[in-house]
C-alpha cells in the first residue's frame, strides 16, 4: 500500500471512470437529439422540437460536469505519469491536442447555439447546429479512442535517438485498425446509455401521466435506438474487437475468459470463478468450442491459455479482469432482451399501458453505466502490465518524484470534489425532469 504506483493507478482509474459517466451520455444524446431534430424538420411536429429542447438542456448539464471532471486527467499525464508523457508524448500528444482544439471547441460552441440560438437560427439553422454538435461530440470521442488504441496496439511510430517515441506516419496512427473497431464499439455503447436514459425518463413521465407527447416520443425513441445499439454493441463491433484482442493480445483473451490451459476447441466460460493460485476456473459452466470460434472463426482453432505465457506478462489482476468482462457481456445480453421485449410491446401498441415493463425501463438506466465502466475496466486491465503494449510497462511510466502520500491526498481531494459535483448534477437534472419540455429559447425565458 506504500507503493506509489498503486496510488497513481488508483487515482487515475477513479478519475477516468468517474469522468466517463458523463461523455457516454453526451455522445449518445448527440445522435438521438439529431434524430429528433430531423423528424421535427420533416414532419413539422412541434412536439419533437419540444422534446429535443429538453434533451439539449440535459446534454448541456452533462457536458459541463464532464468538462470539469475531465480537466484533471489532462494534468495527471504530467503529474502522475511523467515518464509515460516523456516517452510517448511525441505520438499521443497529437490526438490529445486535436481533441481539445478541433472537437471540444466545436462541440461547446454549437451547444451554446443549440441552447440559446433557436429563435435567431430558425428551424433549419437549429438543425445544422445539432448536426455540428453531433460531429464535434463524436469527433472528440474518436481522438480520445485513437490515443487509447495506440496504447493497446502501437502503430505509426518510430524510436528517436534518445529512446522516446515519435510520430512517423500520421495516417497509420490516426486510422489504427484497433482505433476504428474500438471507436465503433464505444460509440454504440454510448448510444445504449443515452437510449436507456431517454426511455427511463419517458417511462417515468408515462407512469406519472406527465408531458404525454414528450413522454411518448422519448420512450419510443429510446427503446428503438436502444435495441439497435444493443445488438450492434454485441455484433459486429464487440465480436470483431474480441478477434483483435485474440490476434494481438492473446494473454489478455486468456485472462478475460479464465482460460489457463491451451488447446483446440476451447470452451467459452459462461460463469465461473478464476482460481489464480491453483490455475483453474472453479465451478465453470462452459459452451464447448465457442471461444475458439469467437476468437479465430473456427470451432477447432487452438486457443492459448495463461499457462503458455510468463507470469510477469499476465494482466496484473486476472480476477478483476475476468469479472469485469463477464459483467459487461452479461448486462449486454440483458439489454438486448429488455429492448427486444419493449419494441415488441411498442409494435403491438401496448408499451404505454404495460406498467410493469415501464417500471423496469424507468429503473434500468444505471445498468448501461455499469456495463460501460466494466467495459473500460476490461480494456485497461487487459492491457496491463503494459502502458504502451509491448513497449513500456506501467511500472516504468509513473512519475518517480511523486510519492504515495501525495497521490493519496490528491485522490481523496478529487473524491470529495466529485461527490459535490455529482450531487449538484443530480439536483440540476432532477429539476429539469420535473419541469419537463419547455418552448423557451432565450436566456431570459429560461431563468
Amino acid at each position: 500500500m506504500t507503493d506509489p504506483l498503486f496510488w497513481h493507478r488508483l487515482q487515475f482509474g477513479f478519475t477516468a471512470a468517474y469522468h466517463y459517466l458523463f461523455p457516454q451520455l453526451t455522445m449518445g444524446l448527440a445522435l438521438l437529439i439529431l434524430i429528433l431534430k430531423i423528424i421535427a424538420l420533416r414532419t413539422g411536429r412541434e412536439a419533437f422540437n419540444d422534446t429535443a429542447r429538453f434533451w439539449i438542456r440535459i446534454f448541456g448539464i452533462n457536458f459541463a460536469v464532464g468538462v470539469v471532471t475531465g480537466i484533471p486527467m489532462e494534468f495527471q499525464f504530467g503529474t502522475n505519469w511523467a515518464q509515460f508523457s516523456h516517452y510517448a508524448g511525441g505520438v499521443v500528444g497529437q490526438t490529445l491536442a486535436m481533441e481539445g482544439i478541433f472537437a471540444f471547441f466545436l462541440e461547446s460552441t454549437f451547444l451554446g447555439l443549440l441552447i440559446y440560438g433557436e429563435r435567431r437560427l430558425g428551424q433549419k439553422g437549429h438543425f445544422l447546429a445539432a448536426l455540428a454538435l453531433f460531429v464535434g461530440s463524436w469527433l472528440s470521442g474518436y481522438f480520445i479512442i485513437a490515443t487509447n488504441a495506440f496504447m493497446q496496439h502501437p502503430v505509426g511510430h518510430a524510436v528517436a535517438a534518445d529512446g522516446t517515441l515519435q510520430l512517423a506516419k500520421l495516417g497509420a496512427f490516426v486510422f489504427n485498425p484497433w482505433a476504428i473497431l474500438q471507436y465503433l464499439h464505444n460509440q454504440t455503447a454510448a448510444v445504449v446509455t443515452a437510449s436507456f436514459v431517454m426511455a427511463a425518463i419517458g417511462a417515468f413521465w408515462t407512469l406519472r401521466e406527465q408531458h404525454r407527447e414528450a413522454a411518448t416520443i422519448s420512450l419510443r425513441t429510446g427503446v428503438i435506438a436502444g435495441l439497435v445499439a444493443s445488438v450492434l454493441v454485441a455484433f459486429p463491433t464487440g465480436h470483431e474487437q474480441g478477434r483483435l484482442v485474440a490476434a494481438h493480445q492473446p494473454v489478455t483473451l486468456a485472462a478475460m475468459e479464465g482460460q489457463f490451459e491451451s488447446g483446440p476447441g476451447a470452451p467459452l466460460a459462461v460463469i465461473g470463478q478464476p482460481n489464480v493460485p491453483e490455475r483453474r476456473l472453479d465451478n465453470p459452466i462452459h459452451l464447448p468450442a465457442v471461444l475458439s470460434w469467437i476468437a479465430y472463426g473456427s470451432f477447432s482453432a487452438d486457443v492459448r491459455g495463461l499457462n503458455d505465457f510468463p507470469v510477469e506478462d499476465w494482466p496484473s489482476s486476472v480476477e478483476l479482469l475476468y469479472y469485469s468482462f463477464h459483467i459487461m457481456v452479461g448486462l449486454g445480453t440483458i439489454f438486448i432482451a429488455l429492448m427486444t421485449l419493449s419494441v415488441i410491446q411498442l409494435a403491438r401498441g401496448k408499451l404505454l399501458t404495460t406498467r410493469w415493463l415501464l417500471w423496469i425501463l424507468a429503473f434500468a438506466f444505471p445498468f448501461p453505466y455499469i456495463a460501460n465502466t466494466a467495459g473500460w475496466m476490461t480494456t485497461e486491465l487487459g492491457r496491463q502490465p503494459w502502458v504502451v503494449y509491448g513497449l513500456m510497462r506501467t511500472a516504468e511510466a509513473a512519475s518517480p518524484t511523486v510519492h504515495s502520500g501525495a497521490a493519496l491526498f490528491t485522490a481523496l481531494g478529487f473524491a470529495g470534489l466529485y461527490l459535490v459535483l455529482g450531487v449538484l448534477f443530480l439536483v440540476l437534472v432532477g429539476r429539469e425532469i420535473t419541469h419537463g419540455p419547455r418552448r423557451a429559447t432565450t436566456v431570459e425565458e429560461m431563468k
